[in-house]
C-alpha cells in the first residue's frame, strides 16, 4: 500500500482517526477529513510528528459543492486518490416517538448523504482511472433492531446497501467497494451511550430489557479492531473482494 493516496472521513477522532493511523503507518498518503477542524488539527499533528504523511481537509460532507472542491484539492495536493473511506458518522438516541425532524434529518445527511456525495465525487475520479478501493464504515446495528437507535440503524442500514450498489455499478472498471460494520466500539460515540461507570460492563454484559445481546467475546473493540478490518479490504490481500459487508462486533449479533 506504500505511496498510494487515501481519504478518510470523520479522521479527527474514534475509528475514523485509527485508520488515519493504520493507513499512515504503511506509507500511504492520507488526506484527512472531518468538520471540527480544530480536533482535525490535532489529530493530524500527532500522525506528522510520527512521521505519516497526512494533511488535514476541514469539511462538512453533507454540503455537495463543498465535497466537490475538496476531493479536487486532494487530489491536486496528495495525487490521485486509491482508497476512500467513509468512516464520518453521528448519533441521536431517542424513541421515535419523541424523535426531532431535525435529528432525524441530520443523521441522515451526515451518515447516508455524506457517504453518497464523497463516494460520488471519488468515483468519478476513480473509473476514468480502473482503479480504486472504497470502504464505508457501517454498524451492526444497519441489520439488527435496537431500541431508541431507529435514526442511526436506519441511516447505516442506507448507506450500507448504497456501498454495495456502487460496487455493482462500479466493478467493471476495477473498482471494489466493501463496508465494514463494527458493534460497541470504544470511542466517544459509545461512551456518550453510558449512563454511568457501569456503561462498559453493561455493553459487554448485554441488556435483556432491551433486547441487546451481549458480546461473547467479552471485550469492547478497539478503533484500531475496526481500523485493521479497513485496511485489510483496501488492500490487495481482499483484491476479490466486492459487495461485502464484514462485521466487527465480538459475536454480538451472532454472526447474523
Amino acid at each position: 500500500m506504500e505511496d498510494r493516496t487515501a481519504l478518510v472521513t470523520g479522521a479527527a477522532g474514534g475509528i475514523g482517526a485509527a485508520v488515519v493511523r493504520a493507513l499512515g503507518r504503511r506509507g500511504v498518503r492520507v488526506a484527512a477529513v472531518d468538520r471540527d477542524a480544530d480536533r482535525l488539527a490535532e489529530a493530524v499533528a500527532k500522525e506528522t510528528a510520527d512521521g505519516a504523511a497526512v494533511k488535514a481537509f476541514p469539511l462538512d460532507v453533507t454540503r455537495g459543492a463543498d465535497v466537490e472542491d475538496v476531493v479536487g484539492a486532494v487530489e491536486r495536493a496528495l495525487g490521485p486518490l486509491d482508497y476512500l473511506v467513509n468512516a464520518a458518522g453521528v448519533l441521536h438516541l431517542g424513541p421515535v416517538s419523541s424523535q426531532k425532524e431535525e435529528h432525524w434529518a441530520a443523521t441522515f445527511a451526515v451518515n447516508t448523504t455524506g457517504v453518497f456525495l464523497v463516494s460520488r465525487a471519488v468515483v468519478k475520479r476513480m473509473v476514468p482511472r480502473s482503479r480504486g478501493a472504497i470502504v464505508t464504515v457501517a454498524s451492526n446495528a444497519a441489520g439488527t433492531p435496537r431500541m431508541e437507535m431507529a435514526a442511526y440503524a436506519a441511516s447505516k442500514a442506507a448507506a450500507a446497501m448504497f456501498t454495495k450498489c456502487l460496487a455493482l455499478e462500479v466493478a467493471g472498471h476495477g473498482i471494489r467497494c466493501n463496508v465494514v460494520a463494527p458493534g460497541s466500539t470504544d470511542t466517544a460515540m459509545l461512551r456518550s451511550m453510558w449512563q454511568d461507570e457501569n456503561g462498559p460492563k453493561a455493553t459487554i454484559d448485554g441488556r435483556p430489557e432491551a433486547y441487546k445481546l451481549g458480546i461473547p467475546l467479552g471485550k469492547l473493540a478497539r478503533p484500531e479492531d475496526v481500523a485493521d478490518a479497513v485496511v485489510f479490504l483496501l488492500s490487495e490481500q481482499s483484491g476479490h473482494i466486492t459487495m461485502h459487508d464484514l462485521t466487527v462486533d465480538g459475536g454480538a449479533t451472532l454472526g447474523v
